[in-house]
């Protein structure tokens, strides 16, 4: 049995949350998201609580249940806060900038890396080594943050690459010298 799946959604006042065939969409301070419901998956909708169902018998359908609950949960937290992801980059002459909706990043190429921002997700650089993402989809500042990162991956010797503020990275022990 899901867990997460049976707990209530409670919405704050500030939103408004609509139902539409199978379309369920959020609206809140920081904007307007939308998503598409599966098919084995019903919503309750009483007062300022989003209750959602489904068929307890399968399992597939239950994970499908606490699946939807996050995702909902989510965007209901995205148009009142709204997420944010941190970047640290590391090495010598590494840095960052923003200009307009790109992200140019010099991390020890010939050429500096631009990285196209989406729509609805906004960057800001502080100290030059310090990305700062946000945005109100929790999924595309995920996906967007790996993305960055993946341009210049740490590495395990000297740490040196992309990495997420809350990242520790395992270091490796260099060669030794040979024995005679």
């Amino acid at each position: 049995m899901s867990r997460i799946g049976k707990q209530p959604i409670q919405l704050p006042d500030k939103v408004q949350f609509s139902l539409k065939g199978d379309m369920v969409s959020v609206k809140g301070p920081k904007g307007n998201l939308e998503r598409q419901l599966h098919p084995a998956i019903a919503l309750e909708i009483n007062n300022d609580v989003v209750e959602v169902k489904t068929d307890t018998s399968d399992r597939k359908k239950v994970a499908l249940q606490g699946l939807f609950r996050s995702l909902i949960s989510n965007m209901v937290t995205g148009v009142t806060t709204g997420y944010e992801k941190k970047l640290l980059l590391n090495g010598i002459g590494y840095r960052a900038e923003v200009n307009g909706s790109n992200l140019i990043l010099n991390v020890g190429y010939s050429n500096p890396v631009e990285f196209n921002l989406p729509k609805g997700i906004s960057a800001s650089v502080e100290k030059n080594t310090q990305i700062n993402l946000s945005g109100i989809d929790k999924e595309v500042i995920g996906q967007v943050a790996a993305n960055i990162r993946d341009i210049r991956p740490p590495e395990p010797y000297k740490g040196k690459g992309i990495m997420y503020a809350d990242e520790r990275i395992i270091r490796k022990a260099g060669k030794t010298a040979g024995k005679d």
